[in-house]
């Protein structure tokens, strides 16, 4: 489904059957949309309004299926074809959205921080893509053009047209040392975002895969927000939360052997609903096979960085299972649809 088709409120539309097949070609469509806007800012008119309606169809797909979204987010980061940095972007924008709705944060603090997270690399695209591409560390003149990506990209969205002192603050500000930001005795919300920012950062990088190294697990980018210790920061934590530890479109491995893909989200945070795809000798199981873990065995040994797989998952099939899952952790009973067991 193309993002051109859209419900007079500017929304992607979806099918009546609650749209889970179509979340998959909605984020496909957003990321190849966010990645012209990012590739050449300067050429997409009224800059502001695009990125708000890009916004708008993000809020859309994440307030459908939250979990459908983190699924998506995990599962086509290391898979995607418009590039690093789009990429990237859609997937701060994504946690964003996740984060401040766990946070509670105000309106005005939410709609600053998803277009940070979208724009806050704007003035390193290309070379994001390429050092993403590249094994070699950076040369001298990439860290410099590192280095200064903050401050030359929050200019270069004030030339576009952005004026919200926020959204500005936070993109210039999100590589700054939070301690140094707090003793300059910043306003609250304009600390609270750059702090936040950063921490989403930080977690995208992490689970994103480069051509230099693989993609990384969760629980991986826990500890790189976290610094390794149990969860004290309150965003930190509220990130780690809203996220959860072992999050849909991750893999785990289970007590009994088997590697899962996740899918769901649990009321514990370590307890998730998981569709296991490989037997103990790593073997493609004939049908993937639901397991809420909350309810019992098997439970989950260990995260796992995206596993070497023959086949890759169908996300059509994983998003349908998903809400099959959603429906019986509600007490409904699904249709047999013969594509899973419990």
């Amino acid at each position: 489904m193309s993002l051109a088709a859209s419900a007079p409120g500017g929304a992607p539309q979806t099918d009546a059957d609650g749209g889970y097949e179509e979340l998959f070609g909605l984020w496909l469509d957003l990321e190849a949309s966010l990645s012209m806007v990012l590739a050449h800012p300067q050429r997409v008119r009224e800059f502001p309004a695009k990125i708000a309606q890009l916004d708008r169809w993000l809020r859309s797909l994440v307030q459908q299926d939250t979990d459908a979204a983190l699924y998506l987010m995990f599962q086509l980061a290391g898979t995607s074809t418009v590039g690093y940095s789009a990429s990237h972007a859609l997937v701060c924008a994504t946690l964003a959205h996740i984060a401040a709705a766990e946070l509670g944060l105000p309106a005005a603090e939410r709609d600053a921080l998803v277009p940070a997270a979208m724009t806050m690399n704007v003035a390193m695209t290309a070379l994001q893509d390429q050092l993403a591409l590249q094994y070699e560390r950076p040369s001298a003149a990439q860290r410099d053009a590192i280095r200064r990506h903050a401050i030359e990209g929050q200019e270069m969205l004030r030339l576009l047209g952005i004026a919200n002192p926020l959204w500005l603050d936070a993109v210039g500000n999100h590589h700054a040392d939070a301690a140094g930001l707090a003793a300059a005795q910043r306003p609250a919300p304009a600390l609270r975002l750059v702090r936040l920012l950063g921490a989403i950062d930080r977690y995208a990088a992490v689970i994103s895969p480069r051509k230099s190294r693989p993609g990384r697990s969760a629980a991986d980018g826990m500890r790189a927000i976290m610094g390794g210790n149990a969860p004290r920061d309150e965003i930190g934590y509220a990130l780690v939360r809203a996220v959860g530890l072992c999050p849909p479109g991750t893999f785990v491995l289970l007590d009994n052997g088997q590697t899962a893909l996740v899918l769901r989200r649990g009321a514990v945070p370590n307890l998730p609903i998981v569709a296991s795809l490989l037997d103990r000798r790593g073997e493609p199981l004939p049908q993937p096979r639901l397991h809420a873990t909350a309810e019992g065995t098997p439970r989950i040994r260990a995260a796992l960085a995206r596993p070497a797989l023959r086949t890759e998952p169908d996300h059509r099939t994983m998003l349908r299972l998903g809400r099959y899952a959603a429906l019986h952790a509600d007490g409904i009973e699904p249709p047999d649809t013969g594509l899973c067991q419990i």
